[in-house]
């Protein structure tokens, strides 16, 4: 009867021993059940460790979320409760157009310009890297507000396909429909590459 050692730890006990540990069953044995046990180790350490950090934790988000006294959602996926996490850590300190950018990118497609509207007393919010509203927006608005500060209104600006970008790609109405969009796939759809206007979509706060 053959006794394998596929274990990652068996194999390293294995490594260590003298060549002629190698025929001996009950060695072999030892070492393989040995190694599980290790490996099995080895891996409950490695998920502690990753609960250390906000963008690996997984079963630790809820200490998180405890820690910085963050509302738990459960309709959010585990990356969207490291975006609001992360968002939090970085939103500590006096309220610049950097930190508002640091913030913001925290979570996914959250590259942002900002623009002071002095006169209107309201910082102006344009995502620069999608097309179309993000995900997790509701969290990334929230974020947003709690570092700026409550004199300042805040406005949101999101880019969407306008007709004369669709005119210049040369697409016809056939190459739309083989492409089987819903019209909310069409709105943010990037036609061949092109250069994306300026054009954009506001929503103010309520």
């Amino acid at each position: 009867m053959d006794y394998p050692v596929n274990s990652t730890a068996g194999k390293r006990i294995m490594g260590y021993v003298p060549g002629y540990y190698e025929t001996s069953r009950i060695f072999r044995a030892l070492s393989q059940a040995r190694g599980e046990e290790l490996d099995e180790l080895t891996g409950a350490l490695d998920q502690t460790l990753d609960q250390f950090f906000a963008r690996t934790a997984t079963w630790g988000l809820d200490d998180w979320e405890k820690e910085l006294n963050l509302q738990p959602e459960p309709a959010l996926s585990d990356q969207e409760r490291r975006d609001r996490i992360v968002a939090k850590l970085r939103g500590y300190g006096t309220c610049t157009i950097s930190l508002v950018k640091h913030v913001a990118g925290a979570y996914e497609k959250g590259a942002v310009e900002v623009i002071q509207d002095h006169s209107l007393y309201k910082l102006i919010i344009k995502f620069v890297d999608t097309a179309g509203i993000p995900p997790n927006l509701d969290n990334l608005r929230a974020a947003v507000r709690e570092v700026v500060p409550a004199h300042l209104g805040l406005e949101f600006d999101y880019n969407y396909l306008i007709w004369s970008e669709l005119d210049g790609a040369e697409i016809t109405w056939n190459d739309m429909d083989d492409l089987q969009m819903t019209w909310e796939e069409f709105e943010i759809w990037n036609a061949g590459g092109f250069v994306r206007s300026s054009v954009t979509c506001t929503f103010c706060e309520p």
